[in-house]
């Protein structure tokens, strides 16, 4: 395949977080409103252009008092920053399938790099003739790095939130005609 622009298939793609609750359990949340720009040939990914941008009110941690307390000035502020974006810088194969896709990730105004551990799953005709890649990714990030600091102190010891955030993203993309 060459290089051709890929269009994200909402309804078949995703994009989810894991962060500790109290020490003890995970909690599990998803975004659910995001695009992406997708330049690339899926069998190289190694020179796409690739950039995302996420819409923080669309949280989503199948509770709402956490949803709006993790949209308040406490977390993401997203009054004043209403998106979390991630462009890609660089891009190395680190076998047949996988790569490292290092890129500069916004969240409430401040910008780190984070490297995502991607897989090209495949390539392949939907039932109607058009191609269709899919790709899945992972990260890790602490929160206080971009500036997510709220936490409580729980009686028996610890944190009421954990640091390190776990990101995974799931990816059906459809080659623009």
């Amino acid at each position: 395949m060459t290089k051709a622009v890929w269009n994200v298939d909402k309804s078949h793609s995703s994009l989810e977080f894991t962060v500790k609750h109290m020490m003890i359990s995970k909690v599990k949340g998803a975004f659910t409103d995001f695009e992406a720009t997708i330049e690339a040939d899926p069998n190289d990914l190694t020179d796409a252009k690739i950039e995302f941008s996420v819409n923080l009110n669309s949280i989503d941690t199948r509770n709402a008092d956490r949803d709006n307390h993790l949209r308040s000035n406490d977390f993401f502020d997203i009054e004043n920053h209403p998106k979390m974006t991630f462009v890609a810088t660089e891009i190395k194969k680190t076998s047949d399938n996988e790569y490292d896709i290092t890129g500069d990730l916004s969240i409430r105004g401040v910008t780190k790099p984070v490297t995502f551990e991607v897989e090209m799953e495949g390539v392949g005709k939907d039932p109607w003739g058009n191609d269709v890649a899919g790709f899945s990714g992972s990260t890790k990030i602490n929160r206080k790095d971009f500036g997510l600091v709220w936490n409580a102190a729980l009686e028996t010891g610890g944190v009421l939130v954990g640091e390190d955030v776990k990101i995974n993203i799931e990816i059906e993309a459809h080659q623009q005609a």
